[in-house]
């Protein structure tokens, strides 16, 4: 019993840390209400872009603050994620679940993290499905945040693949 209170204990400290990084990161995130271009078509452009890569991986250009923004289907929907390997769980906001077919009345804010700007509140989930171009991965652990501004595609995800890594500003995924 200690020993499973302790690895949640772990889990939600690390949730809560990207929390108070999300919040306290100031000018990177999108404002809200921008326009976003269809992100199914966008993530398939971007893996596209890569140069020439064996058909296991993919290739994500950093933007100028060497952030990876990169757009993925999630239960069938297309969410928007910055990647963050210092995020223990994928972590979706409320929009971008409910849009992956996670209902609110479905969810139950009954975890709790200490952030920068205070305490949030998190509902755990597994996501059917999260897909990047060709490559699938199915019943992932993940949390929805309430007041989260962008979704963090964490180490519930990145664990999963054969290796990732952030190189001459670009991320390369293999799995």
């Amino acid at each position: 019993m200690i020993g499973w209170a302790l690895r949640w204990m772990m889990v939600w400290c690390g949730v809560a840390v990207v929390c108070a990084a999300v919040i306290d990161g100031g000018g990177w995130l999108p404002p809200v209400g921008a326009a976003r271009p269809d992100l199914a078509a966008a993530s398939a452009a971007q893996a596209e872009a890569a140069p020439a890569a064996p058909v296991d991986t993919l290739v994500y250009p950093a933007d100028a603050r060497g952030h990876v923004l990169l757009d993925a289907v999630v239960n069938g929907a297309p969410v928007r994620f910055l990647v963050d390997s210092g995020a223990s769980l994928v972590t979706l906001t409320p929009a971008d679940a409910r849009a992956a077919g996670l209902s609110p009345h479905q969810l139950v804010f009954d975890a709790r993290a200490s952030t920068a700007n205070g305490v949030v509140r998190m509902a755990p989930v597994t996501l059917r499905d999260i897909r990047l171009g060709q490559l699938s991965i199915g019943e992932v652990p993940a949390a929805v945040i309430e007041n989260l501004g962008v979704s963090l595609l964490g180490m519930s995800f990145l664990n999963r693949l054969r290796s990732y890594e952030m190189r001459d500003g670009k991320l390369t995924i293999t799995w």
